[in-house]
């Protein structure tokens, strides 16, 4: 089954585009926006609407495979490539990616995502950017799974040489600002993970000495006991807080273990997960101190896992940092590693080195990228997935959960047709 036309739309995002160094810096909260000068490059105001590219696949048969371009809410931050605007990389598509792509057959996905993934612009001499590689290879694999009359997990678990799981893969459930309320949606719906919390600035959200966030903690302790549907019921508490706790103690390991024993309490009984302690803006450094915190937490018999975000962005910084054990845990931030075919590999990479593997993402992504992630998921096993696009819970955790369901009832509908 050959492409014989790619067609592309503009498209809007779940979330927003945000400028995490101004928000650091002080840019004051205004309603849904903030008031302030962004200072990242390529930004117009500290918050601005999130922006997809829609790549479709016209096959010889009539089908149309599709897959969204789309990056992370805080681009251009943390290593990242710059702010993803669609005006200015559709051109690019329709320039560069179109002829390498027209006549092509839809026979294996890997090969084909590979070669778009590693693909030089001529007019830049570096690869393309990770959100147009992020869309591109989506719909690549929606091609080849149309062409082969496959669903897109069986296609993974067919190339990866793994199996499509016939139970669910636990659902992260993400807040945004509105981290009260949208717990109580969480509990209501049973997530498995929550509630992230967007704990991104020192002064209002963690506190001078920790105090809003050991405050929250204990809430959230409380409020899931207080709502959990049954007894059963016992989530993963998942913080991430973006650097801050190593900002408020300046970076000062002992004061940030001591810190942490003191969530610890807060959580009890619950797992606490703490996503980006430190932030030291530089790969380098970012490995050694959440190696030393890992190392730390683990000597003293800490009930909290370490979670590497910032500065982990790529299949070789995921290695990277799963090969000195930087973190209990990594986010696996999928816009972020181009290719959806080194998501397949960095989730098969940390099971392989007994790391934590949280197949991540932003808010700021589609449904279509969102139901994508799932069969990734469901081929290649994280410890955990996401709920996105948004930051609403409820459009989410549905799109995750949906599609997670879809999967396993077909699942189930095969297995029990060929036992027949």
């Amino acid at each position: 089954m050959k492409i014989v036309d790619v067609i592309c739309s503009k498209g809007r995002t779940g979330f927003y585009f945000d400028d995490q160094r101004a928000i650091k810096r002080n840019a004051v909260p205004d309603g849904a926006t903030y008031k302030g000068d962004p200072v990242t490059d390529g930004f117009t105001a500290v918050r601005q609407a999130g922006e997809a590219i829609s790549v479709m696949l016209v096959l010889e048969d009539g089908q149309i495979a599709h897959g969204d371009c789309a990056a992370v809410q805080y681009s251009g931050a943390g290593g990242r490539d710059p702010l993803f605007l669609a005006d200015d990389f559709i051109p690019v598509i329709q320039e560069y990616i179109a002829p390498v792509l027209e006549g092509r057959e839809m026979y294996s996905f890997k090969e084909l995502a590979e070669e778009i993934d590693s693909f030089i612009n001529p007019d830049t001499g570096k690869r393309i950017h990770t959100a147009l590689r992020y869309g591109i290879t989506q719909a690549i694999l929606d091609a080849v799974a149309k062409s082969r009359k496959m669903i897109m997990a069986e296609v993974i678990a067919d190339e990866y040489n793994t199996y499509v799981s016939s139970e669910g893969i636990p659902i992260f459930s993400q807040s945004g600002d509105d981290r009260y309320n949208n717990v109580d949606k969480m509990i209501i719906k049973g997530a498995d993970v929550l509630p992230h919390a967007l704990i991104n600035n020192v002064h209002n959200k963690l506190g001078e000495e920790g105090e809003l966030l050991l405050k929250y903690v204990g809430w959230l302790r409380d409020r899931v006991s207080e709502l959990k549907p049954d007894q059963e019921y016992k989530p993963i508490l998942h913080i991430d807080v973006y650097g801050t706790i190593g900002m408020a103690f300046n970076d000062d390991y002992d004061r940030i273990i001591a810190y942490f024993k003191e969530l610890e309490r807060a959580a009890y009984p619950y797992k606490l997960r703490i996503e980006g302690p430190i932030d030291v803006e530089e790969r380098e450094g970012q490995m050694l101190a959440l190696k030393e915190l890992t190392r730390r937490v683990d000597e003293e018999d800490i009930n909290i896992q370490i979670v590497a975000d910032e500065w982990c962005n790529t299949l070789e910084d995921i290695k990277y940092f799963a090969d000195n054990r930087a973190g209990h845990m990594i986010q696996i931030k999928t816009p972020d590693l181009g290719g959806i075919n080194n998501t397949i590999e960095a989730v098969l990479y940390c099971k392989q080195k007994g790391i934590g593997a949280y197949q991540g993402g932003t808010c700021n992504e589609t449904d279509r990228s969102s139901q994508v992630c799932v069969h990734i998921a469901m081929a290649a096993h994280p410890d955990q997935i996401l709920a996105k696009p948004g930051m609403g819970v409820d459009e989410g955790y549905m799109i995750v959960y949906n599609e997670m369901q879809r999967i396993i009832a077909i699942n189930n509908s095969q297995s029990a047709n060929q036992a027949k």
